[in-house]
């Protein structure tokens, strides 16, 4: 169960309520928001006598009762879809924001080559990743804080914000100093102590489904984030292992309305992990867009077949802009724009 405080409420009277739940024989989780408090009752039964004995209490607005696992990213929360700020770009919300770049930092020279690219080509958001986790311990591992320095210097040149993956809890704190949103990998998913930490920093957190996760695990790890005080978490799906091998993954396009169902957090698709291959790279962002999804992480490589990491995936900033007109005309026919 959910207690919504009135905004204003006073400490002595959330302080009230959470010692009448605990007379009732329940702890509480308490997350305070920017104008309202929200009192979390954890393990709630006997929904009726905490009702008649909270409800009347100074400074309670509401008490909503959930049956879902996942409290906080429930629709049953919070029916209006959340959107979320990032430096003026609104994901989420009629409009739907483009990220993309190059998956690694390889080179001041490429990322700044890709961010001017991107953004002329209509994107707002500029990827690329400073420390990255790879399957072999001998592939590139990415750039660290002089990475991070070349993705602020494309910034201030472009204006475009930036998204990085975060992939210890040690480097938050150091990568939360460049990174406009804060990025958790599929195998970071369930590192339920990253999520923590990253849920107590104000930033957005864009958290990727793990390989084989299913839906409702994945929001439970959302829940994590949300429940350190931090409600800014972006979906991304990125595809699924399945049994078919001509991609790399299977992209589960029915997660778009299903989440849309369930949660009021938005939700953005990667294409470029699911196809394996920068040809499929279109499809699968055209299909994204004509099933809802509020925006896409792309992989951009100037010379996708000399990228150290994840070329065979990417796509030339001549595709992308092909692809971006694409892209503006469907959503055009969605009832949203770009």
């Amino acid at each position: 169960m959910i207690i919504t405080m009135a905004s204003g409420a006073t400490t002595k009277e959330i302080n009230q309520v959470k010692e009448k739940i605990k007379e009732l024989g329940y702890e509480t989780k308490i997350f305070k928001g920017v104008k309202k408090t929200v009192i979390h009752v954890i393990g709630a039964t006997d929904r009726e006598r905490i009702t008649l004995s909270v409800e009347p209490l100074p400074g309670v607005e509401k008490l909503t009762p959930i049956l879902s696992p996942y409290k906080l990213g429930s629709r049953e929360f919070h029916p209006e879809n959340t959107v979320i700020s990032v430096n003026g770009n609104l994901i989420g919300g009629d409009e739907i924001v483009i990220m993309a770049g190059p998956c690694s930092v390889e080179s001041e020279e490429i990322v700044l080559k890709v961010a001017k690219e991107v953004k002329k080509a209509g994107a707002k958001i500029l990827r690329g990743g400073a420390f990255k986790p790879r399957t072999s311990p001998y592939s590139f591992q990415g750039m660290g804080e002089k990475g991070l320095k070349i993705l602020e210097q494309a910034r201030e040149e472009t204006g475009l914000s930036i998204i990085t993956e975060v992939i210890s809890e040690v480097d938050v704190p150091l990568i939360a100093k460049y990174a406009d949103i804060l990025q958790i990998g599929a195998r970071n998913m369930q590192n339920y102590q990253l999520l923590k930490t990253v849920g107590r920093f104000n930033k957005p957190v864009l958290l990727k489904r793990g390989i084989s996760a299913t839906i409702e695990e994945w929001l439970m790890s959302a829940e994590y984030i949300q429940a350190e005080g931090n409600p800014d978490v972006i979906l991304c799906e990125r595809g699924i292992r399945t049994f078919e091998s001509y991609t790399r993954y299977t992209l589960d396009i029915s997660t778009i309305p299903v989440i849309k169902h369930l949660s009021h957090l938005p939700i953005i698709v990667d294409p470029s992990h699911p196809a394996g291959d920068g040809k499929y790279v279109p499809s699968l962002s055209r299909a994204a867009i004509a099933a809802g999804a509020d925006g896409l992480l792309i992989e951009v490589h100037t010379d996708p077949t000399h990228a150290l990491s994840d070329g065979k995936q990417s796509i030339t900033p001549l595709a992308f802009q092909k692809l971006m007109d694409d892209l503006k005309n469907i959503a055009k026919i969605v009832g949203r724009k770009i």
